[in-house]
């Protein structure tokens, strides 16, 4: 496994998504004159996070309609995932089938413990199956390296900031505004309702996107071959591209989980929670000694 700045960078990117969560705070305590709602509001906030967290394998797995598979279904996934864990030295999360012709695949649980990684039946239909296994890897890391609590704590803390702007919006400005038309007041609701939630989705895609660069080198680093995974991904582009996921709000919250954008060429390319698929395939070919194609 590679030692990353990306983890650093995670870190400093979501002290300053909690940095932003204070600021707004405290922008609507002083022109509410409530400052109790603050304390209410991080309660709402921190048992958001912990809902995502301890439901995230439960909820992505509903919405894609997954099922089980037993070793005796499926012999040669598990041969794959138990290889993999074995050479990462942690526990072999559950093997899930979603009956979606799309091609995907993604991992969620809170812990290694109680991993899962779920492939597509268009992803296992696609695929070959040394670059399944790339696949495989990437996916794994994403378990090991505990992304689902990094990739839980952004959404609820960016969705919560939303939240909380458009409170402003409802209840400070006015409150300000009857208290003699408090300038300060009405300057916070300006950036809390147009600046704020704009920045916290960008900081979501940020950390999402340096979790995806991550968890395709430490892949690639377990399998021991990058260009495996580099051939998935091409292939996973135009898989996508023919079978994109359905938009609807039950697959938005779990698509940041998925390998490759589950929405194709459609998605908002702005606030796409996954890196540029040439750019992931490029550093997997430089990462093999390769030229870039």
């Amino acid at each position: 496994m590679h030692q990353h700045h990306g983890r650093l960078r995670t870190a400093g990117l979501l002290a300053f998504l909690f940095a932003m969560l204070l600021l707004v705070g405290a922008v609507i305590a002083y022109a509410t004159q409530t400052p109790g709602m603050i304390f209410v509001f991080g309660l709402i906030g921190l048992v958001s996070v912990a809902y995502s967290y301890w439901n995230s394998d439960k909820i992505a797995l509903k919405a894609m309609k997954a099922y089980p598979v037993t070793r005796e279904q499926a012999p040669q996934l598990y041969q794959m995932v138990e290889d993999l864990a074995q050479r990462a030295q942690q526990p072999a999360p559950r093997i899930f089938i979603a009956p979606a012709p799309t091609p995907n695949a993604f991992a969620t649980g809170r812990n290694p413990e109680n991993g899962v990684v779920c492939f597509t039946e268009g992803i296992l239909n696609l695929l070959n199956e040394r670059e399944l296994r790339g696949v495989t890897g990437h996916e794994l890391m994403h378990v090991y390296n505990r992304d689902i609590l990094i990739s839980s704590v952004a959404a609820a803390v960016a969705g919560f900031l939303t939240t909380i702007s458009q409170f402003f919006l409802l209840f400070g400005g006015g409150r300000g505004n009857n208290q003699g038309g408090n300038p300060l007041a009405l300057v916070g609701a300006i950036v809390a309702v147009f600046l704020m939630p704009v920045a916290a989705s960008l900081i979501q895609m940020a950390v999402s996107r340096t979790r995806e660069y991550d968890a395709d080198a430490d892949g690639a680093a377990l399998t021991g071959d990058p260009l495996a995974l580099a051939s998935a991904l091409d292939k996973l582009e135009r898989g996508i591209s023919r079978y994109p996921l359905k938009e609807d709000p039950k697959h938005d919250a779990h698509a940041h989980m998925m390998i490759a954008n589950p929405f194709g060429a459609r998605a908002k390319k702005l606030f796409s929670t996954h890196p540029p698929m040439p750019e992931r395939i490029s550093r997997l070919e430089a990462m093999a000694g390769h030229s870039p194609s």
